[in-house]
């Protein structure tokens, strides 16, 4: 039984005095890859290093995340393409849409998505995506690009049943982290009506954490928990679990 944690930070300062233990905890529950979204070039030189550290375990996206597109967006895009033309990556990510923390660039958040989605199809690589505040509008961006055979995964949902369907009606795959193990949330209900074979596991740490951690530092071994809570809510089988979510995972990332 083997489990992948699809999106997580582990190249950021809060795992910087601990990143051997972080690997070794996450190993020791069983999850044995771990894929790295980029944020933005500040990230890169450290998710490379991680890279290096642990072969056929650490796997770098390449993209520019929503939140990070400001007046110099141009110039991180243009870092993005020369990344993408020198070199192989999991993935083009973590981009998309976010309406939540700032507004202010709503324009040019769409200009960069709409473009790495271009890229994404040069390149045949897929993209993980990122969606608060603006799902309805993430689904409509990437029709046209799914119409061309873009596949990939939608980051940390969160949303309806009716959004998951549109979603999965686009080919793509739905991220469940630590959310569905809050009671709040309201995940665990949707999650009823969609079947293992269109979910990949994340935890988006160092955020998220899954309850009973909930207000620590998130890590990659609380995958386990996160399936844990996957296989009460489908009631199936932690092994189940395990097979369906990490055969979608490896299916999707270009390794």
């Amino acid at each position: 039984m083997h489990f992948i944690d699809t999106h997580t930070h582990l190249y950021l300062e809060e795992f910087k005095a601990d990143i051997d233990t972080v690997i070794e905890q996450a190993l020791l529950n069983k999850i044995d890859k771990f894929f790295l979204p980029n944020i933005d070039s500040s990230a890169i030189e450290d998710m490379f290093l991680l890279e290096q550290k642990f072969p056929g375990k650490c796997y770098p996206m390449m993209g520019l995340h929503p939140c990070y597109v400001k007046e110099n967006y141009q110039s991180e895009l243009n870092i993005v393409e020369e990344w993408l033309s020198k070199r192989s990556f999991a993935a083009i990510g973590e981009i998309g849409l976010d309406y939540y923390w700032d507004t202010n660039f709503k324009e040019q958040q769409m200009h960069c998505f709409t473009t790495q989605m271009q890229w994404a199809l040069k390149y045949e690589l897929p993209i993980v995506i990122h969606s608060r505040n603006a799902t309805p509008e993430t689904i409509e961006a990437v029709k046209p690009f799914a119409a061309k055979g873009l596949k990939g995964i939608f980051h940390c949902f969160g949303g309806s049943v009716e959004e998951a369907n549109a979603i999965i009606d686009l080919g793509f795959l739905l991220g469940i982290g630590g959310v569905c193990t809050y009671k709040k949330a309201g995940l665990d209900v949707v999650l009823k009506h969609i079947e293992l074979q269109h979910i990949v596991l994340e935890t988006d740490s160092p955020y998220l954490t899954p309850v009973p951690y909930r207000g620590k530092r998130n890590e990659s071994a609380y995958i386990k928990i996160i399936a844990q809570r996957v296989a009460e809510i489908k009631a199936c089988s932690l092994e189940e679990v395990a097979r369906v979510t990490t055969e979608n995972a490896l299916g999707t990332f270009k390794i």
